[in-house]
């Protein structure tokens, strides 16, 4: 579709940039609004809640009209509209409409800062508050949600290299296109709600980021057989009962297949789209059926020549997982025989399917075409350190690295303990000994793993000087045990450490203490 002329019903960003630059005068950015609401209020807008809000701009003024409007969905006065915008330009081109003196707003407009400082904004469907919860009652088929918390996770913890072309599948408000447009030559956004292509332009547009090339249609659909070198996509990974009338009403979250059916699709059809190097990231949910494991289940979607890491983050029970999405949709807040057949449907098609929870969390594919793929998939319900992308970016190194070395040349290595890991010795009070020590992460996935005083010694000696051998040699004759053997069982444990980033392989020209 075409990259410059927005829908009838939707804004036109002839003049978003006359628009940009008036809410940024009027300090309408994150930290502005941080300053009026104080945190209390602004977190409430993340839990769709608005009344305190409501509440912190009853004293007008510049910025609490601006918050009125384009947060809160509240008319204001004209005067005080024109006053801090162009208010001709925005009636002109749909961004307000007037009566009886007061202006209101077609759309929502978010401050949103990116990840250098930089202030965005995102646009999107009124009545849709940050969080989602709740956003959709309501609203039609192709309603288009802004920021919240599925998105920002996926941009948190997507490699941002910079690439020559990258792709975002199922755009919505543009959040990830966004994104990718400050590293990427080429950004190519697809949705099949051909709304949310006219709001990722206007995202794009009000945040002065490049254009992307925007196209309408399902998964792959509208690349044919294109390659890109990072694919991102937040889909309509809803696990849904049926596939057509009221059930697969909401574009953004259903996407009218049976099961995890979507997310598998996406996923394998993936690889053949990445070039040589390249990532693909997705946030997914997928069922754990009776008589299979979830873990291999989501070992038989990734694709040929790939590797892969992926993390389950939360899993819910089907009744947890039909109530949280009967709320999305407001069919709780309505006639209650008609909720009470919709649960009852949820359930129905859980049971036939053999479906007794659902998984949800992240997919990372890298293309390396290894002949030995790596393929890692774990459970990791708690709490990590965003943005994750560089953690991501070095996990796949590791796996290069191991997947590169024998245990005679693991040995011959050297590493260091990575910098964000500290030493904890647990251990009654007064006691000798520890019982046991822990190495912990304090940053990135913030991991912690129980080691042995042969495990401890290695990781406190490992400064990059000598080699792994060398520090097993010297433990060999500290603890009195046979230096051959203790070589003999370490790799597997070394390996374990350096998988999950406790220790980083020195990779120079510096000359090693064999």
């Amino acid at each position: 579709m075409s990259t410059t002329d927005a829908s009838p019903d939707l804004p036109s960003p002839v003049h978003a940039l006359k628009l940009r630059e008036a809410l940024l005068l009027g300090d309408f950015t994150v930290d502005g609004l941080l300053d009026l609401l104080g945190g209390s209020a602004y977190a409430a807008l993340a839990r769709s809640e608005t009344v305190p809000a409501l509440r912190a701009t009853r004293g007008g003024g510049a910025l609490a009209s601006l918050v009125r409007l384009f947060l809160l969905q509240q008319p204001v006065e004209e005067t005080q509209a024109g006053a801090v915008l162009p208010l001709e330009e925005c009636l002109a081109d749909g961004w307000l409409m007037r009566s009886d003196g007061q202006v209101y707003a077609t759309v929502d407009v978010r401050p949103y800062g990116g990840p250098e400082g930089q202030d965005w904004f995102v646009v999107s469907d009124l009545g849709c508050v940050v969080g989602g919860a709740g956003g959709a009652s309501g609203q039609s088929e192709a309603v288009v949600l802004g920021v919240g918390g599925a998105s920002t996770t996926l941009a948190g913890i997507t490699v941002r290299a910079t690439v020559s072309a990258a792709l975002d599948i199922g755009t919505g408000s543009g959040i990830q296109a966004l994104h990718a447009a400050q590293h990427s030559a080429r950004v190519t956004a697809t949705d099949l709600n051909p709304r949310a292509l006219d709001f990722t332009r206007l995202t794009l547009a009000l945040s002065a980021a490049p254009t992307a090339e925007l196209r309408q249609g399902s998964l792959f659909d509208p690349v044919g057989r294109e390659t890109f070198d990072l694919i991102v996509s937040n889909p309509p990974f809803v696990i849904s009962p049926g596939a057509t009338g009221a059930d697969a009403r909401l574009t953004y979250r259903d996407g009218g297949m049976a099961g995890d059916e979507l997310c598998r699709s996406l996923v394998q059809q993936a690889g053949e789209r990445l070039n040589p190097g390249g990532y693909a990231q997705f946030l997914a949910n997928w069922e754990h059926v009776d008589g299979e494991e979830w873990q291999e289940r989501l070992r038989s979607w990734v694709p040929d020549g790939c590797d892969a890491w992926i993390v389950q983050r939360e899993v819910q029970d089907v009744t947890q997982y039909a109530e949280l999405w009967l709320r999305d949709s407001g069919d709780h807040r309505g006639d209650a025989a008609h909720y009470a057949e919709r649960y009852e449907r949820w359930l129905d098609e859980f049971e036939a399917r053999g479906t007794r929870a659902v998984g949800f969390g992240w997919i990372t594919l890298r293309k390396s075409d290894a002949e030995r793929p790596s393929v890692v998939v774990e459970e990791w319900p708690h709490p990590v350190e965003q943005p994750l992308g560089e953690t991501v970016r070095a996990h796949f190194v590791r796996q290069d690295y191991l997947r590169s070395r024998d245990d005679a040349a693991l040995l011959a290595d050297r590493f260091d303990l990575a910098t964000d890991v500290v030493q904890e010795q647990v251990g009654q009070p007064g006691a000798e000994d520890p019982e046991h020590v822990v190495l912990r992460q304090h940053r990135g996935m913030r991991r912690a793993t129980k080691v042995d005083t042969v495990g401890a010694g290695f990781a406190g000696a490992c400064d990059g000087t000598l080699s792994a051998g060398r520090i097993l040699d010297a433990i060999a004759q500290l603890i009195d045990e046979d230096p051959v053997l203790l070589r003999d069982r370490t790799p597997q444990a070394l390996r374990l450490l350096v998988e999950e980033g406790f220790l980083e392989p020195v990779l120079s020209t510096r000359p090693t203490v064999l």
